[in-house]
């Protein structure tokens, strides 16, 4: 019977002797036990900030259209980081839906079939909504903040 030699890390031997000093035995490389990195959960983390950057960035030229400031943009911003932080698949207890939070969310047919699934017609809606009720984005975020609620 012939055995084949057991590869050893010599990265493994030289981080053990640099360490404890000595030569210690390696593991072998076939032996090693899978570890998840690091890096994949800081992928998943960075693709939930891109969507909400993607869906921020969504909304930006449509408050311009609008006729509203950079200002106005950065109270937006501030609201539906508290109701959702952007995330157009969010949803609460209550039935609150969407990056606005509208209640319930199937108010947001009005602005397109797609509510569900689209950040665009989700914004849309509430831009509306914001602009009928308060005027202007400013104006619901100092509602939210005395009330808890827009």
């Amino acid at each position: 019977m012939v055995r084949k030699p057991v590869r050893r890390s010599a990265t493994l031997v030289l981080a053990a002797s640099l360490t404890f000093g000595v030569v210690a035995e390696a593991v072998p490389a076939q032996a090693a036990a899978p570890v998840k990195p690091v890096a994949a959960v800081q992928v998943k983390a960075q693709k939930k900030q891109s969507r909400a950057a993607r869906n921020r960035a969504l909304a930006k030229p449509m408050v311009k259209k609008r006729g509203w400031s950079d200002r106005q943009y950065r109270c937006l911003v501030k609201l539906w980081n508290r109701e959702s932080h952007w995330n157009h698949k969010a949803h609460s207890g209550s039935g609150a839906y969407g990056i606005p939070q509208a209640l319930p969310g199937r108010k947001m047919r009005s602005a397109g079939k797609d509510w569900r699934t689209n950040p665009r017609t989700q914004i849309k809606w509430g831009l509306g909504y914001i602009k009928g009720r308060y005027k202007t984005p400013c104006r619901a975020l100092g509602h939210s903040n005395s009330r808890g609620w827009y």
